[in-house]
């Protein structure tokens, strides 16, 4: 149940990104936030470790902002892997990008502090 509302918690992110974020488009229905929610977490899952490995060089040497990067990017991956589906995400610029996961990763942290953990 709880991983079932982490998934509502993270497509209820990414409208919230699509809303707030210029250059950020979602044509569809609930459907398609909750598709791109998934790939955003599988894209999180199997890319995101492997990037952070190779950039942990620029990543303590920007004291951490590079990871903004990297979030930026895997949410660039994930329109292209959702348009690749036939859903309708859309990130049109690197900054469009960059805002959206400052976006995703504040309104995820907010909803998840509403969320028992299966301790």
């Amino acid at each position: 149940m709880n991983l079932l509302l982490r998934w509502i918690a993270a497509a209820a992110a990414v409208a919230a990104a699509a809303y707030f974020v210029p250059g950020i488009r979602v044509t569809g229905g609930v459907q398609t936030y909750l598709v791109v929610a998934l790939i955003l977490g599988v894209v999180n899952a199997v890319a995101r470790p492997i990037v952070k490995g190779m950039s942990c060089g620029l990543i303590v040497l920007t004291l951490g902002l590079f990871l903004f990067v990297i979030n930026a990017a895997m949410l660039w991956i994930t329109s292209l892997v959702a348009r690749q589906l036939g859903y309708g995400f859309y990130v049109e610029t690197f900054t469009a990008a960059l805002v959206g996961s400052i976006v995703i990763t504040l309104v995820s942290w907010v909803l998840s502090l509403f969320l028992k953990d299966d301790d």
